[in-house]
């Protein structure tokens, strides 16, 4: 019960965190440079790969193989009175070890489109939508022989929103308002979408409740960056119960081709694990901007 009320202090505290710390704009000079409006376009690909091979090493080991791709883009046309921002990740990478097969280790489908009206205080409303699922099937290798448990919007996640969104500083963004959840299945309907107090199978969930987003985008130095987005959201129906997701992302550029990688997430959803799920990784590969 005591992290059921942390998160749910964290949820109506974070929006309005930032209130109290936005700052007085500024009075015009004529050294500011006036803003420039219009598109600003990224889109960058990584290739990270991984290799071990052992031939009468006396030390013991396994062969292993790794690859992973990785493609992130943000579109965003930001205008006098209006913003709209598109962002999306997409991953997928293998890795094998010794005689195992081939087996996932990172498949993530993730979009967003965030609309945002200017009316000239530091509160502006906007309209959101996102989505969220899977390239490839997943299964549980707990279980012999393996079982597969996911795959391609099987589950997939759909948030539609609308409320009041704050910039206090230029690298933070943050947004609070009313939201409405789908999780859509098919042939996996448990954890994800079935409700397990019913004798019917549901395949399709709709939630109504209160959702928050937090961006922040710091540059650490010339090189290296580090990027965090947290999502909380709510259903009315059990407020005390918040599913998180938080997406933290560092990157550092070795040379003009060659970057370093370090990622942590958080997911937390009672429905599908009474317990946090944590992934990280770590990677050295190819790294290219597109534009």
């Amino acid at each position: 019960m005591k992290h059921k009320t942390v998160h749910y202090i964290f949820l109506l505290l974070l929006p309005l965190s930032t209130l109290f710390s936005q700052q007085s704009p500024k009075e015009p000079t004529e050294k500011q440079e006036k803003p420039k409006f219009g598109w600003k376009k990224e889109l960058v690909g990584s290739l990270n790969l991984a290799q071990t091979s052992f031939n009468n090493w006396s030390k013991g080991g396994e062969n292993s193989t790794a690859w992973q791709v990785n493609v992130n883009f943000k579109f965003e046309n930001d205008q006098k009175k209006t913003n709209w921002s598109n962002s999306g990740t997409l991953s997928y990478g293998r890795n094998k070890t010794g005689d195992q097969g081939s087996r996932k280790s990172v498949d993530e489908i993730k979009l967003e489109s965030v609309y945002s009206y200017k009316i000239g205080i530091c509160v502006n409303p906007f309209v959101a939508v996102s989505g969220e699922s899977q390239f490839g099937p997943g299964y549980d290798y707990k279980i012999e022989p393996e079982v597969k448990v996911s795959k391609f919007m099987d589950p997939g996640y759909f948030r539609e929103s609308i409320g009041f969104g704050v910039s206090p500083i230029k690298v933070v963004k943050t947004r609070l308002g009313a939201a409405i959840k789908q999780t859509v299945t098919n042939q996996y309907p448990s954890p994800y979408a079935d409700d397990p107090d019913t004798d019917k199978i549901e395949k399709f969930k709709n939630e109504i409740g209160i959702e928050s987003v937090t961006d922040i985008n710091i540059k650490l130095s010339a090189t290296s960056a580090l990027q965090s987005k947290i999502e909380l959201f709510s259903n009315t129906k059990a407020f005390d119960e918040i599913d998180v997701n938080w997406d933290n992302l560092l990157t550092s550029k070795i040379s003009k081709y060659f970057s370093f990688n370090f990622t942590v997430k958080l997911l937390y959803d009672k429905d599908v694990s009474v317990k946090r799920q944590l992934k990280q990784s770590m990677a050295i590969g190819l790294s290219y901007n597109f534009l």
